[in-house]
């Protein structure tokens, strides 16, 4: 079986729906599994909210003679690399082909990991823009006991563009209207009925902070930055008390188990490491003032989200192990914004940060590569030297460590999960597209055979393919 069009058999579409349906109608044998101590402390009770994607199965997939854009340090040309059982078996020249093997001719064309987009609300958010589908943004000052997949509606037409624009992870963020949001979670674009179809098996939740005017735009408090501080420092003291509560009955199972909370539970899963701490943040006195919030209470800020002014302590970022996902070029449009500049992402990189290009937006998330790019030819012409494999780690791998999945995604590796992009061209062309999309080693996306291409059930009806569902 050779050729980029060929396409496995599918049920049809009736027994498929069918199929779906029974594979949701009961918990996962999985799920009923005796509650552990880490379900107690991660808030997950008898393994409930627990990941049920799991990878269709798909025969080897060969792409000879291709550009392989590693994104680990190599590029090389006139290559090949085999997916099989989900994961990347080889990379080399002149591979054998495995029996039954799908065979890519990759001439003239370029293979990436599948690109990771740290900043999303794609499925929580307004699309179709109505008041009743914004579902990202709680309101109170602290909300960390709220769960963005809660709010995830599997069937938003967003994620099937995302997965043609060649990203392959996602991570899903509550919005920045209070100093803690909520947890975030990292999911895959895949066609799914419920949210934990979608979750990435295994990734470390999220907790979402905001610094800056958004949280303090109200009338209530907290109106200051000083405020904002405040009611972060308050939230962990609390937290504390509460980790050091249970921390001691579990060890003890002395007395009666203490009462849950369900923020407090989320507050004491950063304090314990287990919950990375995403930080809307645009300028550099708040991030680092956050910065010494951490400290104080020994947890970790995984990466500052947006990052306006991150060029002006991209040092502090460096040393303290801060990643910043940041935009190619988006500022101006409030005054903690003001001070933007293009050459921000090449700036952070060149100091040692890890630099990451997020999207925060539905249409930037179906080109991360440009935007990549045009942050690479920023930095080009202030006169760095920024190579495709350090503009190609900040929408892979960076991105990959920045959600504590960098183990099994964000670079082209042997043994790593085999969610690649074949793309048309150079992937910081304006002119290439994706023309095949692997997750896991399942083919989920081909430019040349509709059968490939998603269609969310809300679009249906625009396609006149409604039909071959």
């Amino acid at each position: 079986m050779t050729g980029a069009g060929h396409s496995p058999k599918r049920l049809p579409a009736a027994v498929a729906c069918l199929a779906t349906t029974i594979l949701v109608g009961g918990l996962p044998s999985s799920l009923a599994a005796q509650t552990t101590d880490d379900d107690l402390r991660q808030g997950t009770p008898n393994g409930s909210w627990r990941s049920t994607y799991s990878a269709p199965s798909h025969p080897p997939t060969l792409i000879r003679n291709a550009t392989i854009m590693t994104a680990a340090g190599r590029e090389l040309e006139g290559a090949d690399i085999l997916l099989r059982d989900g994961v990347i078996a080889t990379i080399g020249t002149g591979l054998s082909t495995p029996p039954n093997a799908i065979v890519i001719d990759g001439t003239g064309r370029f293979v990436t990991p599948g690109l990771i987009d740290t900043h999303s609300h794609v499925g929580v958010s307004p699309v179709p823009e109505v008041p009743t589908s914004f579902n990202n943004n709680e309101t109170g000052m602290t909300t960390p006991q709220v769960w963005i997949e809660h709010s995830i509606w599997p069937q938003g037409p967003g994620f099937a563009r995302v997965l043609a624009g060649g990203t392959t992870t996602i991570h899903l963020l509550p919005g920045s209207g209070d100093l803690i949001e909520g947890r975030g979670v990292t999911v895959k674009p895949v066609r799914a009925v419920t949210a934990q179809q979608m979750i990435f098996p295994g990734a470390a939740r999220s907790v979402k902070m905001a610094c800056g005017e958004n949280p303090r735009g109200g009338s209530d408090f907290p109106t200051t930055k000083m405020g904002n501080v405040s009611g972060y420092r308050e939230a962990f003291v609390a937290a504390a008390a509460y980790r050091d509560e249970w921390d001691g009955w579990l060890a003890s199972r002395a007395g009666d188990m203490p009462d849950r909370d369900l923020g407090l539970e989320t507050l004491a899963e950063i304090l314990r490491g287990n919950i990375l701490v995403q930080w809307h943040c645009y300028t550099a006195d708040e991030m680092a003032t956050n910065l010494q919030v951490a400290r104080e209470f020994d947890f970790a800020v995984r990466s500052f989200h947006h990052a306006v002014e991150a060029y002006k302590i991209a040092d502090l970022l460096a040393e303290t192990g801060t990643a910043a996902s940041m935009w190619s070029e988006n500022w101006g449009f409030k005054m903690e914004a003001l001070d933007g500049i293009p050459e921000n992402v090449a700036i952070v990189s060149a100091a040692g940060a890890r630099a990451i290009v997020h999207s925060d937006d539905d249409m930037r998330v179906q080109f991360l590569n440009h935007e990549a790019a045009k942050s690479m030819w920023a930095g080009r012409r202030m006169g760095m030297d920024v190579g495709r494999d350090e503009a190609l780690r900040w929408i892979t791998a960076n991105a990959a460590w920045a959600l504590g999945i960098e183990d099994r995604v964000g670079t082209l590796e042997e043994g790593k999960n085999a969610d690649v992009v074949l793309w048309s061209g150079d992937p910081f062309s304006v002119y290439s597209v994706a023309d095949q999309v692997w997750i896991d080693g399942a083919l989920r996306w081909d430019r040349a055979d509709p059968a490939y291409q998603e269609i969310a059930d809300f679009d249906l009806g625009l396609t006149g393919r409604g039909g071959e569902r």
